[in-house]
Parts: structure tokens; sequence; C-alpha cells
């Protein structure tokens, strides 16, 4: 299948590593021109070096801080500069910290709307002009399963990864006139990091072993198994891409079938 995605220019945010990171790489292999962003340097150039040795793909990378509007503005003007325009969005920052309501202070609160909801707000806000320029285009949130089925112990991704979602289905119909197209994909067990750094806390939490956290979180999930960031990016290659011209305002589940709901 053609995707429709060579020469075309796709911005990812937080692609320095994980389900950022999955994506990118595959939007290169389709052909696409990419700008990753991050606020390190230097995993940034590591993560370059890995799109470019399995891809070939010449990319672009941009410093920036997801939470600093400033920042958000002038990587979004980059991008469309070294590329000529932009394509695809690709929304993504790291995940708020994790705990229970009674755990959380005012400032966490703040925090988690700055990092999981505004940068959102931000970078749509930035790239429109772009994408209305080319024409339309398409813009990917990458979420949480949580959208569906809030996760114990996870009550600020809980609260603002829904405000997202609320976000994303109305500019579905907002933008819809515009051939601009907006999914989310809603992952849930990946092997990333930041699943790792997650299972950790509550082996801590619970005094147990990281092992047996680990193994009785999969018997929720129906293939038995976390997914791969590979699978991940494949979804989000599909829905960021020019074959999709029917799809938007949706969630789509990546978790094996661990959420039951209709």
């Amino acid at each position: 299948m053609d995707l429709g995605l060579a020469g075309k220019s796709v911005f990812v945010a937080a692609a320095s590593k994980g389900l950022g990171l999955a994506t990118a790489l595959e939007f290169a292999r389709e052909g696409a021109k990419v700008t990753i962003a991050s606020r390190s340097q230097a995993q940034l150039e590591a993560a370059a070096q890995r799109i470019e040795a399995e891809t070939g793909a010449e990319v672009a990378l941009v410093e920036m801080d997801v939470t600093d509007p400033e920042a958000v503005r002038e990587a979004i003007a980059a991008a469309a500069g070294w590329a000529g325009g932009i394509d695809v969005l690709v929304t993504n920052a790291g995940g708020p910290p994790g705990g229970g309501f009674s755990d959380m202070a005012d400032s966490d609160w703040a925090g988690g709307f700055e990092l999981t909801l505004m940068s959102t707000v931000r970078l749509i806000r930035e790239a429109l002009p772009f994408l209305r320029a080319a024409g339309g285009g398409r813009i990917v949130t990458i979420s949480s399963a949580s959208i569906k089925q809030p996760i114990d112990g996870l009550i600020l991704s809980n609260v603002f990864r829904a405000g997202v979602q609320a976000l994303n289905k109305s500019l579905a119909a907002e933008l819809a006139p515009e051939r601009i197209l907006i999914n989310t994909l809603a992952p849930g067990r990946i092997s990333t990091d930041r699943l790792i750094q997650l299972d950790s806390k509550r082996a801590e939490a619970e005094g147990r072993a990281l092992e047996e956290i680990q193994q009785a979180s999969l018997k929720n999930i129906p293939l038995g198994r976390a997914g791969t960031p590979e699978e991940f990016g494949k979804a989000a290659v599909f829905l960021g891409s020019f074959a999709n011209t029917y799809i938007t305002g949706q969630a789509l589940l990546i978790d094996g079938g661990a959420v039951r709901s209709l």
C-alpha cells in the first residue's frame, strides 16, 4: 500500500526515545522528511543516528521543551523551514508523575496540565498554519489507553489525557472542512523505558519483585504479551498517512485487547 508519505514533512515531538522514536522511524521508512524534537540534544543526536542507519533517511533535529511556548513555536518554525512546510504533526510528551489523588499537590496538577494538555494545544496551534498552507494534513496524538479505562496509580495521566481526547474530538469536526484529520493513539502496555519505570515504582511501593509485577500485568492482556514500539509506530504511520482519508476524531487502542469496553 502506498501511504502517500514520500517527501512529506513530518514533525514528531518527544521523539528521542520510546514511542516517539518508534513513530519517527516508521515515517522515515516511508520516505517522509522527518523532524524529531526533544529536550536532550545528546539523545536527539543518538536517535537521528539510529533513524539514518536503519532507513537511510536524513533527519532534522530540534531541541524543544513541550512546556515552553516559545520553544514550541521556534521548533515548529524550524521544521517547516527545513522541510518546506509541515504535512503531519505527531504530538507527544513524557508522562506526568505516577501516584494517586492523595499524593498530588497543586504543583503536580499544574505540572500535569502543562505537560500533557497544554503541550498538545500549543503544538497544534503552531502547526495549524502550515497544515492549512499545505491544503490539509494529519495530526496524530500519542496518548494512553487510560482515556478508555483509567489506570490505577496514574491519576494525572488519567485526567489530562482524557482532556486531550476531548480536544481532539472537538478539533476533528472543526478541522474537517479544511481536510485536516486528527486521531489519537492509545497504547496499553508497550515495552518502553517508561513502562519499566512505572512497573519499578509499583514494585517498590508494593514490596514485590519487578518481574512479578510484569508477569501479573500480562494476565489482563488477551494476546499474553506487551506490545513492541515497532507495532505502535506502524499504527501511527497509517493514521498519519494520506492513505487514511476517512478516519478522524477516533482513538485507536493498541493494547493487545486489554481494554474490554465496547
